[in-house]
C-alpha cells in the first residue's frame, strides 16, 4: 500500500505577516514594562538657570502701589540683567567648585547690582574658601533690609551660618568707653567716638586697642581673643598733666636756716656779754689789790666762764642748723613730673552669644 504526502505550500507574503504578528505578541508586555533604548539614552532636559528675584508687580489699584524693595531703587534694567547674567556665570563656576573665580564673578554682579541674593551666594563661596569674617559681612548684608529680604529658607539659612561662624571660627569684642571725644581704634583703624559701646566680629587672635583725646594720656592694650570667646570691656583715660611738687613744704628748709642764724646770733650775744662779764671782775679783782690782794669770791668769773661756754655751743648748733637748712633747702627744689596714672582698660573673656542681624548689642560684663 503506497502513502501519499501533500505538501502544503503557503504564499511568501502570508508567512511574513503571521511571524510580524507572532514576534508583536510576544514582545508587548516587555514594551509595556521597559522604556525603548532610545528613551533611556535621551539625555534629561538642564534645569533652568537660578534667577535673581525681580522686582514684585504693581498692584492694580493705582490709589495703594506697591512700592518695589530697596535694593531696586536706582538700579537700571540695564545693570540688572549684567548683574543676571554675572550671576549665572558665578553659580555655574561655583557648582564646579572654582571657588575663587566664583567669588570674582559675584562681586563684579555686586557692583552692578547690590541684591540680598548675591550676598547670600557670595557668603557661601567664602565660607567654602575659609574666609570667615568676609563671610560673616556678606551674611549679614544679606539681612540687612530686613525679613522678607530673602525666602524663609534662605533666610534662616543665612542666620544659621552666622551663629555657627561666631560660635566655631570668629569671636567678639565688646567695648566701653565713657570719656567724651575720645577716639577709639582697633587695629589700627577708626572705630567710634565715645562715649559709647560698641561690639565688633573679628578674627581669633591678638587685636590692638587703642584710645586717644587730646590732652589725656594715650591708651594701647594688647587684646588676644579665641574663637568662639568674646573679650568686653571698659576704656579709662586719664589726663595728661604736668606736676610741680616738693620734697618738704617750702617753710621747712628756710625755718630749719632761720633757726640757725638765730642760734649764732644767740651764741654772738653770749660770747659778748660773757666777755664783758670777765673783764669787769678781771678789773674789780685788780683794783683791790693795793699793797695785797684779799682773798675773793670766783662767782663772777665761773659766770663768764659759764656764758662763754654756752656761746660756743650756741655756734656749733648755729652753724650746724644752718648747714642743715642749706642742704634741705637745695633738696626741697620744685620737681616737674607727668601723672603716673595713664588709665588702661580692663577685659573680661566668655564664651560670645549667638547674634543675629537685628540684635547686636550684648550685655557688658566687667
Amino acid at each position: 500500500m503506497t502513502t501519499r504526502h501533500r505538501s502544503v505550500r503557503v504564499a511568501p507574503a502570508a508567512a511574513r505577516a503571521l511571524l510580524i504578528a507572532i514576534v508583536a505578541s510576544c514582545a508587548a508586555p516587555a514594551r509595556a514594562q521597559a522604556p525603548s533604548p532610545e528613551a533611556a539614552e535621551s539625555p534629561t532636559p538642564p534645569p533652568a538657570p537660578p534667577r535673581l528675584a525681580p522686582a514684585p508687580p504693581e498692584t492694580a489699584e493705582p490709589s495703594s502701589p506697591r512700592p518695589p524693595p530697596p535694593w531696586h531703587h536706582g538700579v537700571s534694567e540695564e545693570r540688572r540683567q549684567k548683574a543676571q547674567a554675572l550671576f549665572e556665570e558665578a553659580r555655574e563656576l561655583h557648582r564646579r567648585m572654582m571657588l575663587a573665580e566664583a567669588r570674582a564673578k559675584y562681586e563684579e554682579a555686586l557692583a552692578s547690582w547690590e541684591h540680598p541674593e548675591l550676598r547670600l551666594y557670595l557668603g557661601r563661596a567664602l565660607t567654602s574658601i575659609g574666609l570667615p569674617l568676609l563671610a560673616y559681612d556678606n551674611l549679614r548684608m544679606s539681612l540687612r533690609w530686613g525679613p522678607g529680604s530673602l525666602d524663609p529658607d534662605a533666610e534662616q539659612e543665612a542666620r544659621a551660618a552666622m551663629r555657627a561662624l561666631v560660635a566655631q571660627e570668629l569671636a567678639v569684642i565688646e567695648i566701653r568707653c565713657d570719656e567724651p571725644g575720645a577716639a577709639v581704634l582697633l587695629d589700627g583703624k577708626p572705630w567710634f567716638v565715645g562715649p559709647g559701646a560698641q561690639r565688633r566680629i573679628v578674627t581669633p587672635g591678638e587685636h590692638i586697642l587703642t584710645a586717644r583725646k587730646v590732652g589725656h594720656f594715650t591708651v594701647v592694650k594688647p587684646i588676644v581673643v579665641l574663637a568662639g570667646k568674646e573679650a568686653s570691656g571698659a576704656l579709662a583715660l586719664r589726663v595728661d598733666t604736668v606736676v610741680t611738687r616738693q620734697r618738704w613744704p617750702a617753710w621747712l628748709p628756710w625755718a630749719t636756716l632761720g633757726a640757725g642764724a638765730a642760734l649764732g646770733i644767740a651764741g654772738g650775744g653770749l660770747m659778748w656779754h660773757a666777755d664783758t662779764y670777765h673783764d669787769d671782775a678781771h678789773q674789780r679783782f685788780q683794783g683791790s689789790c693795793h699793797p695785797s690782794c684779799a682773798p675773793s669770791t670766783r662767782d663772777q668769773y665761773d659766770g663768764s666762764i659759764l656764758e662763754s661756754r654756752l656761746a660756743i655751743g650756741a655756734f656749733i648748733a648755729g652753724g650746724a642748723t644752718a648747714i642743715a637748712g642749706t642742704v634741705l633747702l637745695f633738696m626741697n627744689r620744685p620737681e616737674t613730673f607727668r601723672t603716673e596714672d595713664r588709665g588702661g582698660v580692663k577685659v573680661e573673656l566668655r564664651p560670645a552669644a549667638s547674634l543675629d542681624v537685628a540684635m547686636l548689642s550684648g550685655r557688658l560684663v566687667f
